[in-house]
Order: structure tokens, then sequence, then C-alpha cells
């Protein structure tokens, strides 16, 4: 992924043209990306991959436990998009349990040489019994970058405190309605991009009266809106839809700004507290 960065010091790093951030160790990833969570290996995810990618998505994240890594690789191949334009993702299984070896068994279903992410899915068994692997997972120039996804803000300074190479992400469930503070600032203090899964909330909030409010003054859905709100503050979002007519509309969120008093409004939707949690309760 090609870029240059801008901004200074602690603050996240953008790319000039406002589409990418810069991670630690000056990977650029593209704050905008399409999730695959819940779509049916085979033809339901190739043909999102497909569309996203036509639309000029550049991420595409999935994950071990999705089951559908081939069916990403296989739009890859097909996409006639250079390998080094596209940002891909994807996580470690923890119940694996050899972060190493499930790294090349991705590769081998997603048809890679390398990934640009590898993150522990989530800190089954502790958040740092795994760490030593996955450095060597990008050790080995099997991944560009690792990091961790649903780890709380206690999870995140274990993992930094023990590790030679820090996580660069950090993937939780974030959006207006979960709008973790103190997570996002653990994030920033420790130099790791947040990454937002399910920032359109499941659909469940779509209509909610602030969001169609900010809209309706933009010109815009409630969808680009919660979008907007993500990657306006540096947080990258991976919404998830196997629809062409969405995945072209989620891709639509550049070419506007929200104002200081929309973010205020947006900010004060949140529902968790402003809390340090990446989950309220764990699943597994």
């Amino acid at each position: 992924m090609a870029g240059t960065a801008t901004g200074e010091g602690g603050m996240a790093q953008r790319t000039e043209d406002g589409r990418g951030r810069v991670l630690g160790g000056g990977v650029v990833m593209p704050l905008l990306g399409l999730g695959v969570w819940q779509a049916p290996a085979g033809r339901g995810t190739e043909q999102a991959v497909r569309w996203a990618l036509e639309a000029g998505y550049r991420h595409v994240d999935t994950a071990q436990s999705y089951g559908n890594e081939e069916s990403v690789g296989v739009a890859l191949r097909t996409s006639g998009i250079p390998r080094d334009e596209i940002f891909v993702t994807t996580k470690f299984r923890p119940a694996s349990r050899d972060p190493e070896r499930a790294a090349e068994e991705s590769l081998r279903r997603l048809g890679l040489e390398r990934m640009d992410l590898y993150l522990v899915h989530w800190p089954q068994g502790g958040p740092t019994w795994m760490w030593p692997a996955m450095e060597r997972v990008l050790e080995r120039g099997l991944t560009r970058a690792i990091g961790v996804s649903n780890y709380s803000v206690t999870d995140l300074d274990a993992v930094v405190d023990a590790a030679t190479h820090p996580p660069v992400v950090n993937q939780v469930q974030f959006s207006p309605f979960q709008h973790r503070r103190e997570l996002l600032d653990a994030c920033e203090r420790h130099g790791i991009a947040l990454e937002a899964y399910s920032p359109l909330t499941r659909g469940r909030d779509l209509d909610h009266p602030v969001i169609r409010d900010v809209a309706e003054r933009h010109g815009r859905t409630a969808a680009q809106v919660l979008l907007r709100w993500c990657v306006q503050r540096d947080v990258v979002a991976i919404p998830k839809s196997t629809r062409q007519e969405r995945i072209v509309e989620n891709g639509q969120v550049f070419d506007f700004a929200l104002t200081e008093q929309d973010v205020a409004a947006l900010d004060g939707l949140d529902r968790t507290g402003g809390t340090g949690r990446a989950l309220e309760r764990p699943w597994w």
C-alpha cells in the first residue's frame, strides 16, 4: 500500500488523500474496508469482495473462524487489481493454539505469500500467551503487521508490556452507540489504531432520530454518517454487506465532513459509559 504520511508526534498519521492511516512500522491501512463476517463461503463472499474492489475499496477483512478465507482469495486473484494495492487482514483463532502454523494455513487458503495484517481474534486464555508466536509470524515476513481484536485496556497494557513488537491495531465493536472512549484513549496512548467492527450497529440504530437528522442535513444516508464519524476521527471502519448497492453506498464517505456540532451530537449517543472494556461479556 503506497501512501505519504501526515501528522506529528503521538497523533494518528493519515495519508495525504485522507483515506489511509499509517500504522507503527509505516504500513498504510485504508480507513475503510469490507468486512466479511457471516458472509457465506463461495459465491456470496466472492461477489461481495469483487463489488467492493470495483467500487474502490482496497481493504478486505476476514478471519479463520469465518470459514471464507478461500473465497476471499478467489475474489482477490480474479479482480485484476495488483496484490500490493489491496490490504488484506485475517485473524488467528486462539482455540487452534498455534498462531504460526495457523498463519501458514490462512495464507494457503487465501492464496497469498503474505498478509498485510494478522490479528489475535480474542484474548482466550489470556492476552499474552500467543504473542511470541505472533511476533515470529511478523519476523518471518508472513505478515506486514500484527495486532489484536476484542482487547480491553487491561489486555492492551499487558501485551504491550510483554511485546518486542507491540500490536499496531485493536479491532473492537465501535460506533457512536459503542463509543468506548477509555479504550480509544488507551489505543492512541500506545500508538495503536482502533478499528471498528459493526460500525453500522448491524442496522439496529439506522433510524435513530439524531442519526437521521445529521444525515438529512448533509443529504447522506444514516450508514454514511456512522461511517464518516469513524473515519473522521482516524478510526478504521469495516462495514459488512453482501448487497452491491450497500457496498457502493458505504464507500462514499470521503467527499463530505461532519461539523463539530454533528460529532458532538453523535458522541452523545454512547451507551457504554465510555468504557475501557472491549466486550460487555466474552463469548468464549
